[in-house]
């Protein structure tokens, strides 16, 4: 029995670019990022540049929906969702619409879902009231009559720093703390809860997955939803990614752990000086081939095969070149293509000098005999980092190069780096190629990459 073929018959994202696929193309061509800096109180924050949040509310008008009728479940569903699952959504209802697929066309059975993300936080709005419950004031620690209790006296000694503030008292939360939070408050930081929105909205009843890779979840939920079409399980994959850099706190550990630029994020140039901060989220129709041609779907390229591997070994210093090598072999190994027969590399491209400089190796290694230097494309530079986004938002750029047949620049890309042995597309006019691979990865060490070429 022949392998059955995966296809892709939609695309929908949600990025600081326009989210229409024909004015998100025009904003990569005329080299339009959306990189800024941090403004705080209408000032510049030094240290941190983000992308203008994406032209995204988190209302109903933001959804792009085939059937209107899923309005009154989405609307109901938005005030269980934190923001990354409104955009996870949201790109998956412009996937189907581009895709053509209304609800109920399919058995539910043969549609399944495979979506990643980040790790998601709660936000102050959330918690603010259950905390101001259990908090206390110098004030507070005298009683209505006037006097002090031992205990009292004890909260104010504990107290004294906080004569213009509050202190918070952790014994109190349980009684009157928790009781402050919504009761569903939870569900809406739930990694799983992005695929499980939509196989409601849509009632999907196919295989199922929810996966927590950061910036390399898309080559794991490509590459798994691959497998599941190829081996007959189901007909239709919703595949997707979402993210967000610009919650508080993530910006605060990325501050502290990363290599954040305070200007411009310039993928493997030799003057990087780390990547921005952005949200988004992306989301791609796979399809099994003979399904696709018989409805008389789009067909915007084939997915070959994806991978994921990871390096574990905390005593080598360079395990993100030596996993991203790894998974590249990995789609080549498995696609029975050589080095020469790849149009080019859709690169991750952090635009921080660790994390370039891995990957500008581990791509050499693999790619470095070849006669002619093979192109290469980032588009950080156009929005910086937008977590586990990042990868399926980068996915649809590869796609939509194919299908033009030229490569989009490599914004902010000027200076070579002789450390870096690959060399970024800057033009407009340098071909694509048949086929790419999109590489992903993520601090972790962990690696992934799906190789697609143009449906023939």
């Amino acid at each position: 029995m022949d392998r059955r073929r995966v296809v892709i018959t939609g695309m929908g994202l949600v990025s600081p670019l326009p989210y229409s696929l024909d004015h998100f193309q025009e904003a990569l061509v005329s080299r339009k990022g959306a990189v800024r800096p941090f403004l705080w109180n209408g000032k510049a924050v030094n240290r941190v540049s983000v992308a203008a949040p994406a032209i995204f509310e988190g209302t109903i008008e933001d959804f792009d929906l085939c059937d209107t009728g899923h309005k009154k479940i989405i609307k109901k569903a938005l005030k269980v969702m934190s923001r990354e699952i409104q955009m996870a959504v949201a790109s998956s209802c412009r996937a189907l619409h581009h895709a053509n697929i209304k609800f109920g066309q399919f058995p539910s059975h043969r549609v399944g879902i495979s979506f990643g993300s980040d790790y998601i936080l709660t936000t102050v709005e959330d918690v603010i009231d259950g905390i101001r419950a259990c908090c206390h004031s110098l004030k507070d620690s005298k009683n209505r009559n006037g006097s002090k209790s031992s205990e009292d006296s004890k909260d104010s000694e504990n107290s004294k720093t906080l004569e213009t503030g509050a202190g918070f008292d952790f014994s109190r939360w349980a009684s009157e703390g928790l009781t402050k939070m919504q009761p569903l408050w939870q569900l809406k930081y739930l990694p799983n809860m992005p695929s499980s929105h939509i196989a409601i909205i849509n009632n999907f009843h196919g295989p199922s997955n929810s996966i927590t890779l950061r910036e390399a979840s898309v080559g794991a939920c490509v590459g798994e939803s691959v497998e599941i079409i190829a081996s007959g399980r189901a007909d239709v994959m919703l595949v997707g990614t979402t993210g967000s850099r610009l919650h508080p706190l993530k910006m605060l550990h990325a501050v502290q752990q990363e290599e954040i630029t305070s200007t411009e994020c310039k993928p493997f140039d030799q003057n990087r000086d780390g990547t921005a901060l952005g949200e988004g989220a992306g989301a791609v129709v796979l399809e099994e081939l003979e399904h696709a041609q018989k409805r008389n779907a789009t067909i915007w390229g084939e997915v070959v095969c994806g991978s994921y591997r990871t390096c574990y070994d905390r005593m080598k210093t360079d395990r993100r070149r030596e996993v991203i090598r790894s998974v590249l072999c990995d789609v080549l190994r498995r696609s029975e293509m050589e080095p020469e027969q790849i149009g080019h590399i859709n690169a991750h491209g952090l635009g921080s000098r660790e994390s370039d400089y891995a990957e500008a190796l581990a791509i050499h290694d693999v790619f470095g005999s070849r006669q002619k230097p093979i192109p290469l494309s980032a588009a950080k530079g156009f929005f910086g980092n937008l977590g586990a986004g990042s990868g399926t938002v980068e996915l649809i750029i590869g796609i939509l190069a194919l299908q033009r047949g030229l490569l989009f620049p490599t914004l902010n890309f000027s200076t070579p780096d002789p450390e870096c042995p690959i060399t970024p597309n800057r033009e407009n006019n340098t071909p694509s190629g048949q086929s790419f691979i999109k590489i992903a990865v993520n601090p972790q060490a962990q690696a992934s990459a799906i190789l697609v070429r143009q449906f023939r």
